[in-house]
This record gives C-alpha cells, structure tokens and sequence, in this order.
C-alpha cells in the first residue's frame, strides 16, 4: 500500500511539473470567461458620484450573466480597484488588472480624463481598448491616430458647443452673445480644462467674455471664487466639476446670491448627489444630459427581476433610475455589445482586447436595438467607424425643480465644422509628438489593397 501511494504522490507531482511547464494561457484554454477590470471610486471627495456609476456598471454586466447567460454564451468576470480618481492610483490598477482572465482585460473605462491621457499613451503597446464615454480626450474622436480609444457618444468640446448653442437660443441668436460674459468654474485637472479651447473659439467668433476660473481639487474651498463671480456678475457660468464639487458651487451660488437658473454644469455636474446637498437652493440649476436621463424603463424592471429581488443588487434599490446610475448601465451596455460585435466576426469565445477594438469600430446602436435590450428613452443611437470613435452625440438640458430632474424637450448637436478641424489638428500633433503612424482608414477597409 505504501509502494503504491508513493507511485501515486510521485505521478501527481510530475503532472503538477508538466503543468506548470505549459504556457500561462494554456491553463485558461477551457475557461470560457470575458474579463472586465472596473477602476472605481467608492471613497474620497468623488464617492457620491462614483458609487452609482460603478453600482450601475456592475448591475448590468451582473444582469447579462443572470438572464442571458453570458455574452454568446461567455461568462462576465470582473474586478474592482479602488482609484480615489488619482491619476496614479488608476494607473496602478490598470497594470494590475490588465493580465487577468484568459485572455486579459478586455477594455477598459479609467473614469478619469487625467487617467484616460495616462493610458492612452501605454494602449499602443498593450492593445487594450479605452472606453471614455463622455469624458477623455476630445481629439481622441480620430480613430486615425487614437485607434483605441472610443469617446463613445460624447465630448467635453462637443458639451461646451452645445452649452454655448443653448444659450445663444436663449438670448435669441449667436449674434446676442456678443458683450455677454461667461464664466468656466472648472475643476483645475486635465477633465476640467478639456472644454477651454472649444469655448475660446466660440468667444472669438461670438465676442463674448470668457472668464477661467480654476477650482483646487476636490473642490471643498471655492469661497474666493465666488466672491469673484459675485463681483464681476457673469450673464453665465458654466460649472465643469466632479464630486462634491458641484454641490459646494451651487451652496456658494446661493451665499453670493447667483442665480442658480444662470448656471449650467456638464453631464458629470447633472446628477442627484449634486443638487441633494443645497437643498431648495438648488432649484433652477441646469445641466446637460448625456445619453441617460433619470427614470426607469425595461431594463431596470430586469434588474429588479434578475437581481434585487434576489438580493444580488450591488447597491441600494433607491438608487436604480438615478442619473449616474442609469449612465453606468450604458456604459456597461455599450461595452457588451462591442463585445457581442466581435464575437460576430471572431467566434463566441473569450476575445482579447485588440479583437474588442474591432466590435468598438463597428458599432451599430439603432433605435431597434436600444429597444430590443430595453434602453428606450435611456440611451442614444451609436455607430463608430475606423474614421469616428464618438459614434454620433445628442444631449438635452435639464433644470433640477427641488425635488427631480425636468429634461428640456431641446436636442443638441455639436458643430462639427467647428469642431472637426479642431479635432484633426490636435490629433494630429498628438501623433507626431509621439511619432505614431496615422492608419489608412480607406486602406483597412478595402482589405489592405
């Protein structure tokens, strides 16, 4: 009996030998999972956003593995690294996390502009897809040059223009900007400056005053910023803040006694946990909305279903339907379906980033499909190109009344002839300070020919 346990202890050691002799991804070959690393704030100064965004984000991917077994039949795997939105920090869980699965990461949203530049620069090299779905770089629309990063459905350039449209319509025509003064209270990092350059080229063409008034993260200390404001009395002011920023701007709106309904914050400065904290003082702020509104369709009825009635929510029920929380899911949505667009060409099997990418340049969100994964109303149609990594963008207005969100009947779309060149110039000094090789978009599509 002892000769033969022997015999069986050694034949286990040498299959554990052989084993350990076989590539790393040879131990994976059966595993049937598509990992997603999720770089998340859930603490700090930008925790009041980022909890429902990652709730949501988390939600859905949770959702399509409960009620549709997978993406083609490949489980969803994830997981979480704590970034605080520090640049560093976020670098750091990439590079941890971008190895894992059988195939590594298969895209990645940083959550961050700052991160976003951070990454952008190691993508060429590691092949992994960036998601900035309203946020990142703005140039970074140019597949030519970024062809792996996808400003999926919005810029900050094309945000601020849209900003500007709303307001030249107020005033009855672009013609009226002229002598108005307009106020930037922005966050002072990379994600706050993004929206400068669209806004001071508007202002040489409309004549309005363009006032940059940079906020020190994380925005708890802005009293002297709005002794500014105050003094000099802008027609407007356009709020580019994160976190608890936002909040502490509309309380100090209401302490120099600017109005509030003469303020108008990006999509990230246009959710609940923005308003909630002023209380009654935020009524009659303004804010874009980005893809999705507050509310509840389809798909959250799903997540009810699938999920929180079963205890397998990631957050709280209350937050289901909320701005940030609904944008999560999207942003989750639109990273299945690329996946999904892959799979049409490489198989339903595990796909490595760079087969990813190739979902991501070929996106076709209609309104038929929105429909079919019950986005309707929470959701605008995307079609990507190698040429166009934004897809298309529409936003709307919405005014806080005190107690919920009342979005504009308004649409907006960007000027793209103002900022296309824009766009193509900063691309291309990007690429040639990098020495990047710019694709041949016409080439790749007739099959190198």
């Amino acid at each position: 009996m002892k000769f033969r346990a022997t015999l069986l202890a050694a034949a286990a050691i040498a299959a554990a030998s052989s084993a350990a002799l076989l590539p790393a991804t040879s131990a994976f070959a059966q595993a049937k999972e598509q990992f997603f690393p999720l770089l998340v704030y859930r603490t700090g100064a930008y925790a009041p956003n980022g909890v429902p965004f990652a709730n949501g984000f988390q939600d859905y991917l949770k959702l399509v593995n409960a009620r549709d077994g997978g993406i083609g039949g490949v489980k969803i795997t994830w997981e979480e690294c704590e970034t605080g939105y520090a640049t560093d920090r976020g670098v750091e869980c990439y590079e941890r996390l971008k190895g894992k699965g059988p195939t590594g990461a298969t895209l990645v949203h940083p959550l961050s502009t700052g991160i976003t530049f951070a990454l952008t620069d190691k993508s060429f090299n590691d092949k992994i897809p960036i998601i900035t779905a309203g946020y990142g770089r703005a140039d970074s629309v140019d597949g030519q040059v970024f062809k792996w990063n996808f400003p999926l459905g919005g810029t900050y350039w094309g945000a601020a223009d849209m900003l500007v449209q709303h307001i030249a319509k107020k005033e009855g025509g672009f013609d009226k900007l002229k002598g108005k003064k307009i106020a930037l209270v922005y966050h002072d990092s990379p994600y706050g400056k993004e929206p400068i350059a669209l806004l001071q080229e508007r202002a040489r063409m409309h004549g309005y005053d363009l006032s940059l008034l940079p906020v020190t993260h994380p925005g708890v200390e802005q009293k002297a910023t709005w002794l500014q404001i105050r003094q000099n009395r802008p027609d407007y002011v356009f709020l580019w803040g994160w976190g608890v920023m936002n909040s502490t701007s509309i309380k100090e709106a209401v302490a120099v006694g600017y109005p509030r309904d003469k303020m108008y914050g990006v999509w990230w400065a246009g959710a609940e946990p923005d308003v909630r904290p002023a209380g009654d003082g935020a009524k009659g702020y303004n804010a874009l909305v980005y893809q999705s509104p507050a509310g509840q369709g389809r798909v959250h009825q799903d997540i009810f279903k699938f999920l929180h009635d079963k205890n397998q929510g990631t957050g709280d029920r209350k937050e289901v339907g909320e701005v940030l929380y609904n944008r999560g899911l999207v942003a989750a949505m639109v990273s299945v379906e690329a996946v999904k667009r892959a799979q049409t060409k490489y198989g339903k099997k595990p796909l490595r980033g760079e087969e990813v990418q190739w979902g991501l340049e070929n996106l076709a969100l209609d309104q038929k499909t929105i429909a079919a994964l019950g986005f309707t109303g929470f959701a605008e149609p995307i079609s990507t190109s190698c040429v166009d990594h934004e897809g298309g963008s529409v936003a709307r207005v919405q005014q806080w009344d005190g107690t919920k969100w009342i979005v504009g009947a308004d649409r907006y779309v960007a000027d793209q002839q103002i900022i296309k060149p824009m766009i193509k110039a900063s691309a291309s000094k990007y690429a040639q300070e990098k020495k990047i090789a710019v694709r041949d978009c016409a080439k790749e599509l007739s099959g190198g020919k």
